[in-house]
């Protein structure tokens, strides 16, 4: 199942998108499934074109949990070696915007990059999660863009600055509830034109490994967020361009880039 928020001529809600290609429809949940089960929702009966509501973030995630150089193509062209061990970091959930929202180009720097992800939503969550096991504690899956204001990252040697200012964590468009993200394709184009072009078979730590690292750290909420890494292929943006992130079976993420 497919679960947005929307904003409509009356309001704002939850929904659940059904069809396919141009007729999707979004079709209102009467409860808000951020505290009743999201898999088993009940619908008002009020139902609109995709095409006449505004799509949302799809929720505020509690936090952020981040991975980075998990393609070994991107820790190479980082100029790093491949790491053991998954490298993690957070953004803060004022990072957040949804599609077709802004991404704001900080005054104090000089190149900002796109960072296409597939993203994990937390579902039960818990602590010290066994990786074979990390499939029940998971909602679903969604879209996600890790923002980097590139020149700050290397120059504070640590990354709290460089990616966590507001706008530069996209995520949506929906959250699909039933996926397999084993081996599916992930694509950022910058204005039409492809920058990275990977699938996720190729991330070095899969999402149960991920769950199960990171829960020995930190126990994991519900509608926490982990974003499982880049491809290669990242690159800087400049305002009037346009950023789209594609997970084959998930939709595309699209953003403009403005200056703050």
């Amino acid at each position: 199942m497919r679960i947005a928020r929307i904003a409509h001529p009356e309001g704002v809600a939850f929904a659940a998108v059904h069809g396919e290609g141009d007729d999707l429809l979004a079709v209102e949940i009467a409860d808000d499934p951020s505290t009743t089960p999201w898999t088993d929702p009940t619908f008002t009966g009020r139902k609109w074109p995709l095409a006449d509501v505004r799509l949302l973030t799809p929720f505020l995630p509690p936090k952020i949990v981040c991975i980075g150089k998990n393609y070994a193509d991107h820790a190479r062209e980082m100029g790093s070696e491949v790491p053991e061990n998954p490298i993690m970091f957070l953004k803060p959930n004022t990072a957040v915007i949804g599609p077709n929202a802004e991404i704001k180009l900080p005054a104090g720097s000089g190149r900002v990059d796109f960072e296409g992800e597939l993203a994990v939503v937390v579902g039960v969550g818990g602590r010290d999660i066994p990786a074979d096991r990390a499939r029940s504690s998971i909602l679903g899956y969604t879209i996600a863009n890790d923002v980097t204001a590139r020149d700050q990252q290397k120059a504070d040697g640590q990354w709290t600055r460089a990616k966590g200012h507001d706008t530069f964590c996209p995520l949506g468009p929906w959250i699909e509830t039933e996926f397999d993200p084993s081996d599916v394709a992930i694509r950022t184009e910058l204005d039409g034109e492809v920058k990275q072009d990977s699938r996720t078979s190729l991330l070095l730590h899969d999402v149960g490994e991920l769950i199960a690292y990171i829960s020995a750290v930190m126990t994991l909420r519900p509608l926490d967020v982990i974003l499982t890494g880049t491809p290669a292929g990242v690159g800087p943006m400049t305002a009037g361009q346009t950023v789209s992130v594609t997970v084959e079976g998930l939709g595309t993420l699209t953003n403009r880039v403005v200056d703050r």
